[in-house]
């Protein structure tokens, strides 16, 4: 197992986090083969899986929590049979568990503009504040990769931002007037007075002892000015990376062009906005249509 996570650290990039899941997964499995007197990972069977994800449908594990236990263990058993350690592969022929799409909450335009101004903008943190919640919206950015923006990331006078994804993936994002006004004012105003010299570096966020914005950190600003604005719905960072896609597609974005400002290796992972889209030219013709 040792050997695995480290080949997913070294040569996949992923995350502490991803990898702690991948190993907390693999420790569970590992137990319940023990009780199940299973000693050799040649001796695991079809059976034993089938068994495993019975136990932890009957724990009510989420469905999102058992399609990754399902992973980690397909991942595992390819890195078993690839090194050798096994010569069959138990969980080949089984299924993967259905994921039920829930369709995410998302935030109308005025809704946004609520958010965007409460931060006070005669205040330090208010400008910086006001300018993260602008890029936020403004490039649909997951919480890791706004957070560890640096300022060499930023290209201005091009409109754009640099962006680095899962698995340090590159990518460019375009980045409206509004967002750009915004970083210039806390670059000039606000960013000076949070830097703290051998702490700041080139982070472009900084929290009020000079070092990088947390995750954190932002959940509780969201939080913060949602409920100051007198917003009901449950909004969470990733409540504007959605509101960003859906505004786009509504407008009449390409899906494409969408996939790639989110960074979506797939575009079956950005289809799911399209069914909030649908839902939107539903009501657009209950709305406008004499008959609807």
């Amino acid at each position: 197992m040792d050997e695995y996570l480290s080949i997913l650290q070294l040569e996949r990039n992923l995350s502490k986090l991803t990898i702690e899941a991948y190993k907390n997964d693999l420790n569970q499995f590992f137990i319940f083969l023990i009780e199940k007197k299973v000693t050799d990972l040649n001796e695991i069977t079809g059976k034993e899986i089938v068994l495993f994800f019975s136990l932890l449908n009957k724990l009510g594990l989420s469905d999102t929590s058992t399609a990754r236990y399902f992973s980690s263990l397909k991942g595992f058993f390819k890195f078993l049979i690839s090194s050798n350690y096994v010569t069959e592969n138990p969980i080949e022929k089984l299924s993967s568990p259905r994921i039920a799409k829930k369709l995410p909450e998302v935030l109308n335009i005025n809704e946004i503009d609520l958010i965007l101004s409460q931060p006070k903008i005669d205040d330090v943190t208010g400008i910086r504040d006001r300018a993260i919640l602008e890029v936020f919206y403004a490039c649909g950015l997951r919480v890791s990769e706004l957070i560890n923006l640096k300022i060499s990331d930023l290209y201005l006078n091009d409109e754009a931002i640099r962006v680095f994804g899962k698995g340090s993936k590159e990518r460019i994002v375009p980045i409206g007037s509004s967002a750009i006004n915004w970083i210039r004012k806390y670059l000039t105003e606000s960013r000076p007075m949070l830097e703290k010299k051998g702490k700041s570096f080139t982070s472009l966020f900084l929290n009020k002892r000079g070092t990088n914005f947390s995750r954190m950190g932002l959940w509780k600003m969201i939080y913060q000015y949602t409920k100051s604005a007198g917003i009901k719905k449950n909004v969470h960072p990733h409540t504007f990376r959605h509101s960003f896609a859906t505004h786009l597609l509504e407008g009449g974005a390409d899906l494409r062009a969408v996939q790639e400002m989110l960074g979506h290796a797939d575009i079956s992972t950005t289809q799911i906005y399209t069914h909030i889209d649908r839902d939107f030219i539903k009501q657009e013709h209950k709305r406008f249509h004499p008959r609807g």
